[in-house]
């Protein structure tokens, strides 16, 4: 009898390990948004007098509704939810806070030469055991967002950027500029709720195809 009870408790806890295994490996991934600048930091602003602080603003909400909407959603957050302005030390302290998968930072360009146009997609100039992640998640969404929005490419490029130095020893991240505000047709392309939605769309999108290969400290 006694071996039966122990054959039985066994296999109960066999089962609850099974359970709570499955539970962590179904765990969605979890983003932290950095929505660029916001409050009285404006960011670039356009020929049409968009700011960048409410483009990337709209998109990052954009982005929260259609993952909501999702029958598999991401675990997203944000750094900021309205027009307040956050240090950049906060922001990276939140996602080492919340033991994110990835931190990506969002942003719009400008350039002194109104023909400027495209996606930039940066990571950080120094190796960490989070590097290649950052660096595959940051072609891949160049590549998507030109593919399925007609943006042009200007490639992966490399920088010292706080918000990347901060985050890239605990989690992957990337930074995101997503057009150039200083030309006209990109400046105008932003006023349209659609193509706010678009955006968005892609990027989440890019996210939940990538996701899976990526890790935690600590996982």
């Amino acid at each position: 009898m006694k071996n039966l009870l122990k054959n039985v408790s066994f296999v109960i806890l066999f089962v609850k390990m099974c359970i709570l295994f499955g539970q962590e490996t179904s765990t969605p991934k979890r983003i932290v948004i950095d929505v660029g600048h916001g409050g009285k930091d404006s960011g670039a602003v356009g020929v049409n007098g968009i700011q960048e602080k409410d483009v990337v603003l709209n998109i990052a909400n954009a982005i929260l509704k259609l993952n909501n909407e999702s029958d598999t959603p991401l675990d997203i957050y944000l750094t900021r939810y309205t027009d307040t302005l956050i240090s950049l030390s906060d922001r990276t302290e939140l996602a080492k806070a919340l033991k994110a998968d990835l931190f990506v930072s969002l942003h719009c360009n400008h350039s002194d030469n109104p023909n400027a146009r495209g996606i930039e997609v940066y990571v950080i100039d120094k190796d960490s055991k989070f590097s290649d992640e950052s660096i595959w998640l940051a072609f891949q969404l160049q590549a998507h967002l030109n593919k399925k929005l007609g943006f042009e490419s200007r490639g992966v490029k490399f920088a010292n950027f706080q918000v990347l130095r901060e985050t890239i020893a605990y989690c992957s991240s990337v930074l995101l500029e997503l057009g150039f505000l200083s030309n006209e047709d990109e400046s105008v392309h932003y006023l349209k709720p659609e193509s706010i939605t678009a955006m968005a769309l892609v990027i989440l999108e890019s996210l939940n195809k990538n996701m899976d290969s990526y890790e935690r400290v600590g996982d």
